[in-house]
């Protein structure tokens, strides 16, 4: 704790570690190496999951949520010992609710990469040391390749319905491609074919961030003590994203320019707006890791259906499955027209829905009474 501030000095890492409280997580180890599409092999690994529901002896109810960038396994649920965070998707899961727990087995898995029990830069690499700077580099595809291996383990041969919003919809979309017999329904929100120039862009500024924080150590810093990581640097990546994940017209309602209570900014004091964005870099922060959030957008960056596939259309034309696409009327991050251009190449794709949100990109998140029907049009039984 800072003595003079108050405030709380991040860790080296805001990973979960192997003997902190696993909460609802469960674990599922990788059979063998993990061949690499960039070449080379992830010689063992795990990943988190959680669940919610039971699998039906057939098999035939199982859904798949995938998280965005600094998400995670924990779907729905409360904060508590284990899970920093309370639920990302909370209002859709459980009893009577869209993703009725009651009738459907729920699955979310922790990214490979990521930093919340799956295997990333903070954990053990076979020789007993952190991976850090060593760990390989991944794509979408090989995130995909380690899931559909989690799938076969929870005897799922093909799942009801895989969503996701943001890199969660990157990968649900290369399941349906890579997997189209696996795929029952598909539904997309806030993501795209492939990176654009401008969302690599962005990217490269917040890994420029990290990289360059002298705490980053070439990404060897998970031993050192609270304080001594990369967390201006990883602080400085989330204040820059979090600009893009919401929109102007909200942050000018929201904060306008008005100073932070208690604070002048001709005084060295900040903006109401500028406390925002520190809140959310301290947050981070404390639970995430600066090795995962490179890893992933660097996984991000290279995402590209139509890689090695014939361009984007002819990669989407290999999807079966029907399928929904949700755009976000705000979202500057992912802009509609992508969205749109799934929708046009889906074959089986319904008309392009439009979430109507002030909040920018983060409306796929928090706009669950505008995703409950996608989610009630796919499911069997819903209305189509």
């Amino acid at each position: 704790m800072n003595s003079t501030l108050g405030i709380a000095v991040p860790p080296a890492t805001g990973a979960w570690r192997d003997g902190d409280p696993a909460g609802r997580r469960r674990w599922f180890t990788l059979p063998g190496p993990l061949d690499l599409e960039a070449g080379g092999t992830l010689p063992g690994g795990r990943l988190a999951y959680e669940t919610w529901g039971s699998l039906t002896p057939d098999g035939s109810n199982a859904v798949l949520v995938l998280h965005a960038l600094t998400g995670d396994s924990h779907l729905a649920g409360p904060a508590g010992a284990g899970h920093p965070t309370a639920g990302w998707w909370d209002e859709l899961v459980g009893p009577g609710r869209a993703l009725d727990t009651d009738r459907w087995f729920v699955v979310a898995p922790n990214v490979l990469g990521g930093c919340q029990g799956s295997t990333g830069p903070a954990s053990a690499a076979p020789d007993g040391r952190i991976w850090g700077g060593r760990f390989p580099f991944l794509t979408q595809r090989d995130q995909v390749a380690a899931e559909a291996l989690l799938a076969d383990a929870l005897g799922v041969a093909r799942w009801a319905l895989v969503v996701g919003g943001s890199m969660g919809g990157m990968r649900a979309l290369e399941w349906a491609v890579t997997h189209p017999h696996r795929v029952g329904a598909l539904l997309v929100l806030a993501t795209t074919a492939a990176a654009s120039a401008e969302q690599i862009a962005h990217a490269s500024a917040q890994l420029h961030a990290i990289r360059t924080d002298p705490g980053w150590h070439g990404g060897d810093y998970h031993r050192l003590p609270p304080g001594a990581g990369p967390h201006h640097g990883l602080g400085l990546a989330r204040r820059l994203a979090q600009i893009t994940y919401r929109s102007e017209s909200e942050l000018a309602t929201r904060f306008g320019r008005a100073p932070q209570a208690g604070e002048h900014p001709w005084r060295g004091g900040r903006f109401a707006v500028e406390s925002y964005l520190d809140h959310h870099a301290s947050k981070l922060a404390h639970r995430f890791d600066a090795g995962s959030y490179v890893v992933l957008n660097e996984a991000m960056n290279t995402h590209d259906l139509g890689r090695g596939r014939g361009g984007t259309a002819a990669a989407l034309r290999r999807v079966s499955a029907p399928a929904l696409v949700a755009a976000v009327d705000s979202d500057r991050l992912y802009p509609p027209a992508q969205q749109a251009e799934l929708a046009a190449h889906l074959p089986h794709a319904d008309a392009l829905r439009v979430i109507s949100s002030p909040y920018g990109h983060d409306g796929f998140l928090l706009e669950t009474e505008q995703v409950a029907p996608l989610l009630a049009e796919l499911l069997p039984g819903g209305r189509r």
